[in-house]
């Protein structure tokens, strides 16, 4: 039922309300209401009216003042406080607000970011220096001193892998003694978008082939880069694999047992059942599914990708993982722009880098608002009983967004429990918090579209409450009232037993409830229609 009840009253019309000289249609108790208010629900309802004698302008008028005193009754006896109520809104504003919280602009350069580096793969190779979780501005200056050194020994002339194998903190990197495992020299291979985080992803594609990367910050410490190569992207492959997980020779003779089948003929499938030992796959005959060059150990990627052919298969090579033969089963190139572009879009706001299109529109906001800190307010910053500080010592003000003031109780609020970070780092949160949240509040004031679809729904929702009270749980409950009027109208119904149709009976009882309600809210209510303006509107639409 709150769904057939929204859609009359949800109209949204942002060259209305822009209209300067907006003339009056009715007064209700005083309250003006305009032309354009009329004409955005009465359009809106035009769409969804087959009947031509329900188009009628004065009818829809009348329909429009009714429902206008629904509204006034709902906020009279105060439904708009109930908590159910209160909650429902706070959920709806989150959702109706959230794409005001987003930079478009950015989002649509994201995207075809997104794009290009689906379209193109980097290979490269990088150098990690680790920061705590809760590093200090210290901590982050001896890690950035440290690898801008490791930086400069190679441009004098080291190898990149062997510093990399020697200083960084990607463990890959490095040889171990233990396993006899060699490290890769910090050398990832070919990645495209949405292999790496976000930060990784930028310093590749924005780095020229043969060059060393200046430190760059990711949420795993400072990086240092070399770009290796930049090649069109294969898009991705479908493929199954055999797997002997013995790396030694016994594994090698295995593994070439089973090449020996494939090549009389045997099915694939059927050896990768019997013979492979990757429990994750091998019940399914080898299949891996769908993966781009960056998502398997290289070994293993590019003998994937050197498969020209569906079905070909390739010769056994080794990974560390063991002995494999892999074939292909499906290729699947990059699509168009135009194909991909939705996809993208998902991609891009499920992702990390959506973070840059909020803090896009904070570092706008913040261009545009007067912010202030309060220097003596933040020298709680400092205090290490932060957290317990006496909520009566709490009420300076620690900022200002333009006439809104924050006291310092809402920071220690905010911060509570949120013990992970370092406290300059919270409160920076805190004040960009603050600014979404006073963006959110003044959304009324900025965007018309919000402001008509929020004050309808809020009304909408206010109405459903009413009808519930007055009519619906009324007329389903009141089997005595229900009884009494259905003996009063037996003539218009072909039985006397009221079960066979009480569904109906309660229907006609519902309408008949809301006719006399209806009578007694206009009855309370001194109602004005400007006869100047309703001939305008009958004549504009040519409807009566």
């Amino acid at each position: 039922m709150r769904k057939i009840v929204l859609l009359v009253v949800l109209s949204i019309s942002v060259s209305v309300f822009a209209q300067k000289k907006d003339k009056k249609l009715i007064t209700i108790d005083g309250e003006k209401i305009t032309v354009s208010e009329f004409k955005r629900v009465y359009e809106k309802n035009l769409d969804a009216i087959d009947n031509e004698d329900a188009k009628s302008v004065t009818k829809n008028l009348e329909l429009y003042i009714n429902y206008k005193l629904k509204v006034k009754e709902a906020y009279a006896i105060k439904l708009d406080t109930l908590p159910s109520y209160k909650r429902e809104m706070e959920t709806y504003k989150n959702q109706l607000s959230a794409p005001y919280l987003q930079d478009t602009t950015f989002i649509d350069k994201l995207v075809k970011d997104a794009y290009f580096r689906t379209k193109n793969q980097v290979k490269a190779k990088h150098i990690l220096i680790r920061m705590p979780r809760e590093a200090t501005p210290k901590d982050t200056l001896l890690a950035y001193n440290k690898i801008f050194k490791l930086r400069e020994r190679i441009l004098n002339g080291e190898k990149f892998e062997v510093v990399a194998a020697e200083s960084s903190d990607d463990k890959s990197a490095q040889d171990d003694p233990k396993t006899g495992r060699k490290g890769n020299g910090g050398n990832l291979g070919y990645f495209s978008a949405f292999n790496m985080v976000y930060p990784f992803e930028n310093a590749a594609y924005s780095t020229k082939i043969g060059e060393i990367s200046m430190p760059f910050k990711t949420q795993f410490g400072y990086h240092i880069m070399q770009v290796d190569d930049f090649k069109e992207s294969k898009g991705e492959i479908e493929a199954a694999h055999i797997l002997i997980r013995d790396t030694s020779a016994v594994g090698e003779k295995k593994i070439v047992d089973v090449y020996i089948k494939l090549q009389a003929k045997e099915k694939f499938e059927d050896l990768a059942k019997e013979y492979s030992e990757d429990p994750g796959s091998k019940g399914n005959g080898g299949k891996l599914g769908k993966f781009g060059a960056g998502r398997m150990v290289k070994p293993f990627s590019d003998a994937a990708f050197s498969l020209e052919n569906v079905n070909d298969y390739s010769k056994p090579f080794k990974t560390r993982f063991g002995w494999h033969i892999v074939k292909l089963i499906k290729k699947y190139p990059i699509k168009s722009f135009d194909e991909m572009k939705k996809g993208l879009k998902t991609k891009v706001k499920k992702s990390s880098r959506m973070q840059l299109s909020e803090k896009a529109v904070v570092n706008k906001l913040k261009k545009e608002y007067s912010i202030i800190e309060f220097e003596d307010a933040k020298k709680i910053l400092d205090r290490k009983n932060l957290r317990s500080i006496p909520k009566d010592s709490l009420q300076g003000t620690i900022i200002s967004i333009n006439d809104k003031k924050v006291t310092q109780e809402t920071f220690i609020k905010y911060i509570r429990n949120r013990r992970h970070l370092a406290t300059f780092k919270l409160f920076e949160m805190f004040k960009e918090d603050q600014i979404m949240t006073y963006y959110k509040e003044n959304l009324i004031h900025t965007e018309p579209e919000y402001a008509y679809t929020l004050k309808e729904y809020e009304d909408g929702l206010l109405l459903f409450e009413l009808m519930q009270n007055k009519i619906w749980t009324k007329s389903s409950k009141d089997t005595l009232g229900l009884k009494k009027y259905f003996e009063s109208n037996t003539v218009n119904y072909k039985t006397d037993d009221l079960k066979s149709i009480k569904g109906q009976v309660i229907n006609d009882y519902q309408n008949f409830l809301e006719k006399n309600w209806i009578a007694d809210l206009r009855k309370k209510s001194k109602i004005k229609v400007d006869k100047k303006q309703l001939k305008k509107l009958i004549k504009f639409y040519g409807k009566n």
